[in-house]
């Protein structure tokens, strides 16, 4: 699905991350046809899973066993999706969260990350993507010590020595760009706003129609991409930006 894995040489504080291993899945969806989908295909890809169809009794599983990932539509009887992510980080529980829903515009997938979600979803979707997104939710929990590297394809950030690299090669980042490219990191996968961008880097909470944005993402693609064969800064017409190996 990822392809060859390409590991270049580094010798800083930040070691690669192992490639995910058998994770218990939890799955809470109400339409049994398509939780039943999912369940297939992660136990074809030798995952353990258990499916809920109820919000409630969902959130009691996931409070009570240890799982490494969850998968959680937002529309539940018994309790609202959202409700069940902010109680169970209200505990202190912090399993990564994919949430699926029919509902996926912007303001639908801002107000899933700010409930506490790792990643949103919108349906319909295609298996291998939700796998690809859980993987690398996993991945990225996995993270050691304490999640201070951060790495997608041969893009490696190391939080503790302030280091991006690619390949061999050491990308030089001034503050903003650097504070950029973790947050687009973070989010690796995901679609990021121009308005999450100006809320989370420059603390605007209105848009302030200049292109602030869209100059930043231009140098920081000058700085990662240029020069390797694949790009890994997106644009994603008419919504933002996405990074993506």
């Amino acid at each position: 699905m990822w392809g060859s894995r390409y590991v270049p040489r580094y010798h800083g504080h930040c070691p690669f991350p192992q490639a995910t291993s058998t994770m218990h899945v939890l799955i809470a969806e109400d339409d049994q046809e398509v939780s039943a989908y999912l369940a297939k295909g992660l136990r074809e890809a030798g995952h353990t899973v258990e499916t809920f169809h109820d919000g409630h009794v969902a959130s009691v599983a996931a409070s009570r066993s240890q799982f490494d990932v969850l998968i959680i539509d937002r529309m539940l009887p018994g309790a609202d999706g959202l409700n069940i992510i902010k109680s169970l980080r209200a505990a202190g529980n912090h399993a990564p969260t994919l949430v699926l829903s029919a509902l996926g515009n912007v303001d639908h997938r801002v107000e899933g990350l700010r409930a506490g979600s790792d990643d949103y979803l919108s349906k319909p979707f295609v298996f291998s993507e939700v796998l690809a997104r859980i993987e690398a939710l996993v991945r990225r929990s996995r993270m050691t010590p304490q999640g201070t590297c951060l790495q997608v394809g041969d893009l490696l950030l190391d939080r503790l020595a302030r280091v991006a690299r690619r390949g061999d090669r050491e990308i030089e980042l001034l503050p903003r760009e650097y504070a950029l490219l973790e947050y687009l990191m973070e989010h690796t996968g995901q679609v990021v706003t121009r308005t999450m961008l100006l809320e989370a880097l420059w603390g605007l909470h209105f848009d302030p129609r200049t292109n602030i944005v869209d100059v930043h993402i231009s140098r920081l693609r000058q700085k990662v991409d240029k020069g390797f064969s694949t790009a890994l800064i997106r644009t994603v017409r008419g919504m933002g930006y996405m990074l993506r190996a």
